[in-house]
């Protein structure tokens, strides 16, 4: 068996095609009504859709998972953030963990929770 993708619900799939493309490149290979499937297996499911098949509310900033992505260049990373999306919502700002690792963690406008760090 082999984990193919992972589902992340959005309010409007355009938004946040355009969201993960600016900040982490992700190009779309699918768009499949209310369904789109971005490159590194990262699936947008519009949240009506996920509503109807869940018969339950979405709660955003849940914080019971996060996507983790690594960046050598954390400062130029976060100058981007702040620069295409200045009303970002943080976790934390850029901090260093006591092993060395830099990172900062935000929602993505659906409340999604990210993580981004300098390679471990």
């Amino acid at each position: 068996m082999k984990l193919k993708s992972f589902l992340i619900v959005v309010k409007d799939n355009e938004k946040a095609r355009r969201f993960y493309h600016d900040l982490f490149g992700l190009e779309m290979l699918a768009d499949n009504d209310g369904n789109m499937v971005l490159s590194d297996g990262l699936v947008l499911q519009e949240e009506k859709y996920w509503r109807e098949f869940l018969g339950r509310e979405i709660v955003p900033e849940n914080n019971s998972c996060e996507l983790y992505f690594e960046e050598a260049d954390i400062e130029g990373f976060v100058k981007k953030l702040e620069s295409l999306y200045p009303g970002v919502k943080y976790v934390n700002r850029l901090m260093t963990h006591s092993w060395g690792q830099r990172v900062v963690r935000f929602y993505d406008p659906d409340g999604n929770l990210i993580e981004v760090g300098t390679p471990v």
